[in-house]
């Protein structure tokens, strides 16, 4: 499929004419006292077109649509012999409660052979998330593994409730079921979840509207007994991915589930992720209460900052350094935890001032230790920063590995360096590391030349042992909406994969949806690669921008590449864009493109408002391109590449000597959601460069 803009353009500048003639004065030589009516004409005309034309001055690349049924499970299992829609029956009536249906951790797992590469990819992707958000780990299955899971794809979406089966225990995941949140519900059921709407509890939160049930389907919205159950003293969830839709099942005369309080109303049956209380649960009922990636989160607010568990101690003569702070006197900066919602109690962020002070001065900020726990060395640093300083200022991130016990400097080294012009908005950024040891990630701001009236300001800060993303974050995406005229595109900055494919995001904006496509673009290492570009899985995420990185729902779509995949004119889909792509000038560079692949309907507008989407008025959108070619043959992964960058740069001689000490140190410490305290410590030293 094809959006060609050039006919909305057209139209744009006919309707702009068209208002020309109707609202401005025809004569060439207006009298006096009309001129300035012309001037404001003109200026409101040019307005006009600024705010509604597409501003790009070429058209968007070819695009071609997955194509993607947007059923809910329920609807995908019509006609299927289950329990509530998806649920597997066998022979055993035994209590839920029983602990002899729980699985054991590590999981073992078996993906068949019938199941789509994507859907292997996705399955892969919906683990990591188990794996950040909780103490669920799985493994492929071995020749010991007597039980395990064997995920397959037959007819619908469905599990068995809890460890069930000796031998091979089914979860199908068929067509239209290999989403994300699909594959976290059926996981969810066989790790011994029921749906949210069946608890014993739920007639106090929600109405099930049996008149509108389609006849025949009304069991699938019993409730079970609080004898046979547990809701692990978890509050209802209209957030829960365990949840159904409020039309779920519906003939067609309403809703089949009204919530009591009607906020929610729109909110079940979300096809984004485990929520919060999913979690929280799930680990009640495997009695855990830690995380397999999940390293180290803060915001530098305590939850509970009112009842003085906050504690601070300034032990450093300086009179500047990492500051936390709520404010910053002459900047517009605000804390970016709540940035546009109502906080809860006093919120902070760190800011370290370049305004005034010399050319070199510093201070550096490092976090607690942290220990590598996954058998692949890779993690991700994301953090939010705030740049209102000069551009020669510096935010270099380093970290600080030591090599055993003994070793109590550790070594440094700097793994990216953030120096550009400021940009007055809060940023998201992410740094790959590789840390094989126990490391500390350290923040070095550090006064460049020239005049400053700002500095840095750091807040939201999550590491964990996954693989980085490329991000792209559009500003003022709130003006966006509210102003573009349908078919209103733009396109992402040039990307490169870990392994040197080049591709490029494409986002189109109509007035009920939002359209995503992704495609391939000629590189600098296409002579290395292979042709075509064979099983490499794109995923595309609109980022839920909760603080909290274990916190998060955000939506996420994926396809796979296939370079069997040919079209009607014999060339390859996925060969080289160099060979079947359209010549196009990005920036002062001539490039390729090939076709952009991606989905039509990929966001509502209505579910923007859902979560945190939006914040600041900005959108994030995180793009990967994994080699899944593995998964032909196996059912892992090997390890991911870490693309670490080069730097000829040292740390200072007197920060060289090791990690701050205590009488340096402003201590912090951060609330997580599982109460830990964590201890940021906060060093401040005057670095002052001799040269």
């Amino acid at each position: 499929m094809v959006k060609d803009e050039s006919v909305k353009m057209r139209l744009c500048t006919f309707l702009l004419l068209s208002l020309a003639l109707a609202f401005c004065p025809a004569s060439s030589m207006p009298p006096p006292d009309t001129s300035v009516k012309m001037r404001l004409c003109t200026f409101l005309l040019l307005s006009l077109a600024l705010a509604f034309c597409p501003a790009s001055s070429m058209p968007p690349p070819d695009t071609s649509d997955i194509n993607e049924d947007r059923k809910d499970i329920p609807d995908i299992n019509k006609g299927l012999n289950l329990r509530e829609g998806d649920i597997m029956m066998s022979n055993q009536r035994s209590a839920i409660l029983g602990n002899q249906y729980r699985w054991n951790i590590p999981i073992p797992y078996e993906l068949s052979v019938n199941l789509s590469m994507n859907y292997k990819g996705v399955i892969l992707r919906a683990f990591e998330q188990f794996r950040l958000k909780s103490c669920i780990e799985f493994k492929p299955r071995t020749a010991e593994d007597i039980s395990y899971i064997s995920v397959e794809s037959r007819e619908g979406c469905w599990s068995y409730i809890g460890h069930r089966l000796a031998g091979a225990q089914t979860l199908s995941v068929g067509d239209s079921c290999g989403i994300k949140a699909f594959i976290e519900h059926l996981f969810l059921h066989a790790l011994g979840f029921l749906h949210e709407h069946t608890r014993y509890d739920r007639d106090d939160y929600v109405t099930i509207n049996f008149k509108n049930i389609i006849k025949g389907y009304e069991s699938n919205f019993d409730k079970y007994s609080e004898n046979l159950t547990t809701i692990q003293d978890t509050p209802y969830d209209y957030y829960s991915v365990m949840h159904y839709d409020k039309d779920a099942l519906s003939n067609g005369n309403g809703p089949t589930i009204i919530t009591k309080r009607p906020e929610f109303q729109n909110v079940t049956g979300q096809l984004l992720d485990m929520s919060e209380y999913d979690v929280i649960e799930l680990n009640k009922l495997y009695k855990c209460n830690s995380s397999i990636s999940f390293l180290d989160h803060c915001s530098f607010d305590n939850e509970s900052v009112h009842d003085g568990s906050v504690q601070m101690s300034v032990c450093s003569a300086a009179d500047y350094g990492w500051q936390r702070v709520k404010s910053v006197s002459g900047i517009s900066v605000t804390d970016h935890t709540y940035l546009g919602k109502e906080q809860k109690g006093v919120s902070f962020f760190m800011h370290f001032s370049t305004k005034g002070r010399n050319e070199g001065d510093a201070a550096r900020m490092e976090s607690k230790k942290m220990t590598p726990k996954r058998d692949c060395k890779v993690q991700c640093l994301q953090f939010y920063y705030y740049h209102s300083g000069n551009e020669s200022d510096q935010l270099n991130i380093w970290i600080r590995e030591y090599q055993n016990e003994a070793d109590n400097r550790g070594t440094l080294r700097l793994m990216d360096q953030i120096t550009e012009p400021p940009g007055n908005y809060w940023k998201l950024h992410h740094v790959p590391l590789n840390a094989n040891n126990t490391f500390q990630v350290v923040f070095e701001a550090r006064k460049g030349a020239g005049n400053s009236s700002g500095g840095f300001s750091l807040d939201d800060i999550n590491i964990s042992e996954t693989e980085c993303p490329h991000t792209w974050q559009i500003r003022d995406f709130e003006k966006v909406l509210k102003y573009s005229v349908p078919g209103t595109w733009m396109d992402s900055p040039l990307y490169y994969s870990s392994e040197g494919y080049r591709f490029q995001a494409l986002l189109i904006v109509y007035q009920d949806y939002l359209s995503i496509y992704v495609g391939l673009v000629s590189g600098a290492y296409d002579d290395q690669l292979k042709w075509p570009c064979p099983w490499r899985q794109i995923t595309f995420q609109m980022l839920d921008q909760n603080p909290h990185i274990q916190k998060r729902m955000s939506s996420e779509k994926s396809f796979t590449t296939d370079p069997t995949l040919a079209s009607s004119y014999d060339s390859n889909y996925w060969d080289n864009p160099r060979n079947n792509g359209t010549r196009v000038v990005i920036g002062n560079e001539t490039v390729y493109l090939g076709i952009f692949w991606g989905y039509e309907y990929a966001i509502i507008k209505e579910d923007l408002t859902k979560r945190e989407f939006i914040k600041g008025g900005d959108i994030i959108f995180l793009f990967t391109m994994q080699d899944i070619s593995g998964l032909r043959q196996k059912n892992s992964l090997p390890c991911p590449k870490v693309t670490v960058k080069n730097f000829k740069m040292s740390f200072d001689a007197a920060v060289k000597q090791g990690p701050c000490a205590t009488s340096d140190c402003l201590g912090i410490f951060c609330t997580s959601s599982t109460s830990s305290l964590i201890l940021l410590v906060v060093c401040f030293r005057l670095l002052v460069n001799e040269s």
